[in-house]
C-alpha cells in the first residue's frame, strides 16, 4: 500500500502549517505542585489549603454532590477515598453544602464522624450537574499544574546511557553503527525513524527503546479546563508504580496523581487521525486524552506507517507542530486551545519508500533516522546460533551455510527474523511427535516448507 503525494497540496499543508500560531505558553513553574520526600521517594504534596488543591471550590461541591448522590448515607472519608481530597476539605466544603441544604447530617459514626446524606435539593442538583458533565473519580488537577509537572519531570528524568541501550538490545545482532544510532536517539530523548525491509527488528527496536529508559513519572488522573474534564490516566496503557507508604505518609501525598512505569503506546494500522486529538464522549460528556498526551514522558511507536486506513501525510503532519516546538495544543467542543506538552520519545517504522509515506516537511523534523538492513551471512548465522541456545542446544554451522544457500537458490532475502520463526516451527515440530527438542537437516526442510509454502522463489515477507 502506498501513497503518492500531490506536489500541490504537499505545498498547501505547508502554507497551512506556517500560519498555525502557537499557543501562549504559560509561566507553568508557579503551579508546580510542591515535591515532598516520602519512602525515599518524591512524590506530589497534598494540598494543604483550597488555594493549594488549584480548581474552584464549586467544582468540588458539584464533585462531591454527583459521588454521592446514589448512596443512602456517606461519611467525609467515605468522600475523602473517592475524589482523593483531605479529610479537612470535605469536612469543610460538607459543612458549606449544609448551609446549602444540599446534604444533612443523619447520625454519627463514631465521636469524631458523622453520617451524612444527600437532600432532595442536593440530588436535583447532582442530577443537573451530571447531565452537563457525567464525571465522577478522582477530582482533576489545574492543566497548568499538569503542564508543570510533566515539564518539570521530563527535565529531571535519568538520562539513557550507552550500558542502559547495551543492557536491552543485547538479545539482538546489529552492526556497531545502527547500535550506537539507537543508543543516541534514546539519549537525547528525539524522534527516530526506522526504515528498510521488513522482518529485521524495527518493532523491536521501539519496544527495546522503552526498556532502556529509567524512572517513573507522575500523572493526574484528570485535568480540569474552565468546566470541561479531561480524563489522562488510562490503566489499559499506564502501569501504575504505587509507593509503599506507610499510614502516616498516605495523607501527605495529593492522591489525585498516580505514580507510573514511563508510558510505552504502540499504534499500527488500527490507528485513527481523530485518536490524536481530544476524544469527546456525548454520553458521559466529558474528554479521553489523546494517545500522544499518554504517552508524556516515554515513548510512542507510530508502527508500520503507510499501512494505516488514514492517509498516512495527514497523520504525519499532525506531528509537524509538535516536533518543532516540544508543546502540542487540543481543541475543546467550545473553540477553546489547550496548550499541552509534547514530551514523549515519537519512533516511527516503515518497510515502505519514506518517499511514499513522508514529506521533507516532517522528515527535517525527525531527530535521526535509521535504515534496518537486512543481516549479512555473518550476523544470519549469529542469530540462528543465539535463538538455538534459547532453547539449550547447538546447531552446525553447515546446516546454516546450506540455508543461506537456499535462501540465494530461492530468491529469497535474509531477514532477521527468519532463524526465530524457522526454530520456532521446529520446535511445534518436536511437540507435535512428543520428541524433545532437537534441530537437523530434515527438521529444517520441514520447517522451511510450512513457513514458506509449497511454492519456491520471490516470495517476500509482509
Amino acid at each position: 500500500m502506498s501513497h503518492i503525494p500531490d506536489p500541490n497540496a504537499t505545498r498547501r499543508r505547508k502554507e497551512l502549517l506556517i500560519q498555525v500560531e502557537a499557543p501562549v505558553r504559560r509561566d507553568a513553574s508557579a503551579a508546580r505542585p510542591r515535591w515532598i520526600d516520602v519512602s525515599g521517594a518524591m512524590a506530589p504534596a497534598a494540598p494543604e489549603s483550597f488555594e493549594q488543591a488549584d480548581i474552584p471550590l464549586e467544582y468540588i461541591d458539584d464533585l462531591l454532590l454527583k459521588t454521592v448522590y446514589l448512596v443512602p448515607h456517606f461519611t467525609a472519608d467515605w468522600v475523602g477515598q473517592r475524589i482523593r481530597l483531605a479529610r479537612s476539605v470535605i469536612a469543610n466544603r460538607l459543612e458549606q453544602l449544609m448551609m446549602d441544604r444540599m446534604v444533612e447530617v443523619i447520625g454519627q459514626e463514631s465521636p469524631l464522624t458523622y453520617r451524612w446524606a444527600i437532600t432532595d435539593k442536593g440530588r436535583q442538583r447532582a442530577m443537573h450537574l451530571l447531565e452537563i458533565c457525567a464525571y465522577t473519580g478522582p477530582a482533576p488537577v489545574s492543566v497548568d499544574s499538569y503542564v508543570a509537572m510533566i515539564e518539570w519531570q521530563c527535565e529531571h528524568l535519568p538520562n539513557v546511557t550507552s550500558a542502559d541501550v547495551q543492557r536491552v538490545t543485547q538479545s539482538l545482532v546489529l552492526p556497531p553503527l545502527t547500535m550506537e544510532i539507537i543508543g543516541l536517539a534514546a539519549m537525547s530523548r528525539r524522534s527516530l525513524f526506522l526504515y528498510g525491509p521488513p522482518g529485521n527488528g524495527k518493532t523491536t527496536i521501539g519496544h527495546l527503546l522503552h526498556q532502556s529508559l529509567r524512572g517513573e513519572i507522575w500523572i493526574p488522573h484528570a485535568i480540569l479546563v474552565g468546566n470541561d474534564v479531561i480524563r489522562v490516566f488510562d490503566p489499559q496503557v499506564h502501569e501504575e508504580q504505587p509507593l509503599a507508604l506507610k499510614p502516616a505518609e498516605f495523607s501527605q501525598v495529593d492522591q489525585r496523581w498516580v505514580r507510573i512505569k514511563r508510558p510505552f503506546i504502540a499504534a499500527a494500522g488500527e490507528l485513527q487521525l481523530h485518536e490524536l486529538d481530544l476524544s469527546y464522549s456525548a454520553g458521559l460528556r466529558f474528554y479521553e486524552a489523546p494517545l500522544s498526551m499518554k504517552a508524556n514522558g516515554g515513548v510512542f511507536l507510530l508502527d508500520d506507517i503507510g499501512y494505516q486506513r488514514a492517509n498516512p501525510f495527514q497523520l504525519l503532519n499532525r506531528w509537524v507542530f509538535p516536533l518543532e516546538h516540544g508543546v502540542d495544543f487540543l481543541m475543546l467542543k467550545n473553540g477553546q486551545k489547550v496548550y499541552v506538552p509534547f514530551r514523549q520519545m515519537l519512533v516511527i517504522s516503515t518497510n515502505l519508500d519514506p518517499d511514499t509515506v513522508m514529506e521533507p516537511a516532517i522528515l527535517r523534523r525527525i531527530g535521526y533516522r535509521l535504515y534496518v538492513d537486512n543481516p549479512t551471512a555473518d550476523e544470519y548465522t549469529e542469530i540462528f546460533h543465539r535463538t538455538v541456545a534459547g532453547y539449550s542446544q547447538e546447531i552446525d554451522d553447515q546446516l546454516i551455510e546450506k540455508l543461506i544457500e537456499r535462501h540465494l537458490e530461492e530468491d529469497r532475502p535474509l531477514h532477521g527474523c527468519v532463524p526465530r520463526d524457522l526454530v520456532n516451527r521446529v520446535a511445534d515440530i518436536c511437540r507435535y511427535r512428543g520428541e524433545p527438542f532437537h534441530i537437523n537437516e530434515t527438521l529444517l526442510d520441514l520447517a522451511w516448507l510450512g513457513y514458506y509454502g509449497a511454492n519456491n522463489g520471490n516470495e517476500q515477507l509482509s
